[in-house]
Protein backbone atom coordinates (compact mmCIF):
# COMPACT_ATOMS: atom_id res chain seq x y z
CA UNK A 1 0.00 0.00 0.00
CA UNK A 2 2.87 2.77 0.61
CA UNK A 3 4.19 1.87 -2.55
CA UNK A 4 1.37 3.67 -4.40
CA UNK A 5 1.46 6.76 -2.57
CA UNK A 6 3.94 9.58 -2.93
CA UNK A 7 4.66 12.00 -0.97
CA UNK A 8 3.34 15.50 -0.48
CA UNK A 9 6.38 17.21 -0.51
CA UNK A 10 9.48 16.96 -2.20
CA UNK A 11 12.52 15.11 0.35
CA UNK A 12 13.98 17.74 2.50
CA UNK A 13 17.78 17.57 0.77
CA UNK A 14 16.36 18.70 -2.33
CA UNK A 15 17.48 22.61 -2.41
CA UNK A 16 15.02 25.12 -3.43
CA UNK A 17 15.62 27.47 -5.86
CA UNK A 18 16.29 31.04 -4.75
CA UNK A 19 12.74 33.07 -5.41
CA UNK A 20 12.36 35.23 -8.68
CA UNK A 21 12.76 38.80 -7.63
CA UNK A 22 9.24 40.60 -8.53
CA UNK A 23 9.96 43.52 -11.30
CA UNK A 24 9.30 46.03 -9.04
CA UNK A 25 12.35 45.44 -6.98
CA UNK A 26 14.77 44.72 -9.64
CA UNK A 27 13.62 48.15 -11.42
CA UNK A 28 14.54 49.62 -7.97
CA UNK A 29 17.90 47.85 -8.13
CA UNK A 30 18.61 49.11 -11.67
CA UNK A 31 17.59 52.68 -10.80
CA UNK A 32 19.61 53.04 -7.19
CA UNK A 33 23.13 54.06 -7.30
CA UNK A 34 25.47 50.92 -7.16
CA UNK A 35 27.06 52.07 -3.78
CA UNK A 36 23.45 52.71 -2.33
CA UNK A 37 22.73 48.56 -2.41
CA UNK A 38 23.87 46.41 -0.18
CA UNK A 39 26.08 43.27 -0.70
CA UNK A 40 22.39 41.09 -1.13
CA UNK A 41 21.04 43.38 -3.72
CA UNK A 42 24.20 43.97 -5.34
CA UNK A 43 24.42 39.98 -5.80
CA UNK A 44 21.22 39.81 -6.91
CA UNK A 45 21.44 42.68 -9.28
CA UNK A 46 24.45 40.96 -10.72
CA UNK A 47 22.93 37.12 -11.14
CA UNK A 48 19.60 38.28 -13.66
CA UNK A 49 21.78 39.75 -16.11
CA UNK A 50 22.68 36.07 -16.24
CA UNK A 51 19.39 35.08 -16.44
CA UNK A 52 17.70 37.63 -19.21
CA UNK A 53 20.43 39.13 -21.44
CA UNK A 54 18.19 42.01 -22.29
CA UNK A 55 18.62 43.51 -18.32
CA UNK A 56 21.95 43.25 -18.88
CA UNK A 57 21.16 46.15 -22.05
CA UNK A 58 18.45 47.82 -19.98
CA UNK A 59 20.98 48.15 -16.69
CA UNK A 60 23.48 50.04 -18.72
CA UNK A 61 21.76 52.23 -20.62
CA UNK A 62 20.38 53.40 -17.20
CA UNK A 63 23.29 53.70 -15.65
CA UNK A 64 24.58 55.69 -18.70
CA UNK A 65 21.54 58.14 -18.38
CA UNK A 66 21.44 58.18 -14.58
CA UNK A 67 25.71 59.18 -15.35
CA UNK A 68 24.84 61.89 -17.73
CA UNK A 69 21.81 63.41 -15.58
CA UNK A 70 24.58 63.55 -12.42
CA UNK A 71 27.42 64.83 -14.54
CA UNK A 72 25.50 67.32 -16.60
CA UNK A 73 26.57 65.09 -19.78
CA UNK A 74 24.20 66.69 -22.42
CA UNK A 75 26.99 66.03 -25.20
CA UNK A 76 26.39 62.81 -24.96
CA UNK A 77 23.06 62.25 -25.66
CA UNK A 78 22.63 61.80 -29.04
CA UNK A 79 25.25 58.70 -28.74
CA UNK A 80 23.09 57.26 -25.91
CA UNK A 81 20.14 57.80 -27.99
CA UNK A 82 21.41 55.67 -30.85
CA UNK A 83 23.02 53.14 -28.69
CA UNK A 84 19.60 52.26 -27.16
CA UNK A 85 18.07 52.60 -30.80
CA UNK A 86 20.71 49.65 -31.48
CA UNK A 87 19.11 47.15 -28.83
CA UNK A 88 15.91 45.44 -28.99
CA UNK A 89 14.26 46.90 -26.31
CA UNK A 90 10.97 48.55 -27.53
CA UNK A 91 10.24 49.85 -23.80
CA UNK A 92 13.30 52.14 -23.97
CA UNK A 93 12.96 52.91 -27.76
CA UNK A 94 9.55 54.37 -26.26
CA UNK A 95 11.42 56.56 -24.06
CA UNK A 96 14.05 57.60 -26.94
CA UNK A 97 10.78 58.61 -28.90
CA UNK A 98 9.65 61.21 -26.17
CA UNK A 99 13.39 62.38 -25.75
CA UNK A 100 13.41 62.76 -29.52
CA UNK A 101 10.17 65.08 -29.28
CA UNK A 102 11.56 67.37 -27.04
CA UNK A 103 15.36 67.01 -27.91
CA UNK A 104 16.71 70.77 -27.27
CA UNK A 105 14.62 71.00 -23.69
CA UNK A 106 16.45 67.45 -22.58
CA UNK A 107 19.90 68.68 -23.79
CA UNK A 108 19.70 71.63 -21.47
CA UNK A 109 18.11 69.84 -18.86
CA UNK A 110 20.94 67.79 -19.13
CA UNK A 111 23.41 70.05 -19.81
CA UNK A 112 22.88 73.17 -17.77
CA UNK A 113 22.78 73.60 -13.69
CA UNK A 114 19.90 75.03 -13.01
CA UNK A 115 16.95 73.22 -11.80
CA UNK A 116 13.21 74.35 -11.36
CA UNK A 117 12.29 72.18 -8.17
CA UNK A 118 11.25 75.34 -6.94
CA UNK A 119 8.77 75.92 -8.97
CA UNK A 120 7.41 72.60 -8.65
CA UNK A 121 7.44 73.00 -5.22
CA UNK A 122 4.95 76.04 -5.80
CA UNK A 123 3.07 74.49 -8.07
CA UNK A 124 1.90 70.72 -6.21
CA UNK A 125 1.41 73.53 -3.14
CA UNK A 126 -1.02 75.38 -5.28
CA UNK A 127 -2.62 72.50 -6.63
CA UNK A 128 -2.95 70.50 -3.15
CA UNK A 129 -4.86 73.83 -2.40
CA UNK A 130 -7.32 73.92 -5.13
CA UNK A 131 -8.15 70.02 -4.32
CA UNK A 132 -8.71 70.75 -0.63
CA UNK A 133 -11.33 73.66 -1.37
CA UNK A 134 -12.83 71.88 -4.77
CA UNK A 135 -16.16 73.00 -4.80
CA UNK A 136 -16.37 74.59 -1.35
CA UNK A 137 -15.17 78.30 -2.51
CA UNK A 138 -14.80 80.72 -5.13
CA UNK A 139 -11.65 82.29 -6.87
CA UNK A 140 -11.30 84.98 -4.47
CA UNK A 141 -10.74 82.32 -1.51
CA UNK A 142 -8.07 80.19 -3.46
CA UNK A 143 -6.18 83.09 -4.06
CA UNK A 144 -5.86 84.84 -1.22
CA UNK A 145 -4.77 81.12 0.55
CA UNK A 146 -2.36 80.98 -2.25
CA UNK A 147 -0.70 84.36 -1.56
CA UNK A 148 -1.32 84.62 2.19
CA UNK A 149 0.38 80.88 3.15
CA UNK A 150 -0.56 79.59 6.08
Amino acid sequence: MQRHLRPLRPPATTPRPAPTPKPRRVTSWIMAKPEHLDTEHSAALADIPARCPALRAVHRHVAEFAAMMHDLGGDRLDGWLRAVEADDLPALHTLVTGLRRDHAAVTAGLTLPYDSGAVEGQVNRIKALKRAMYGRANLDLLRQRVLIPH
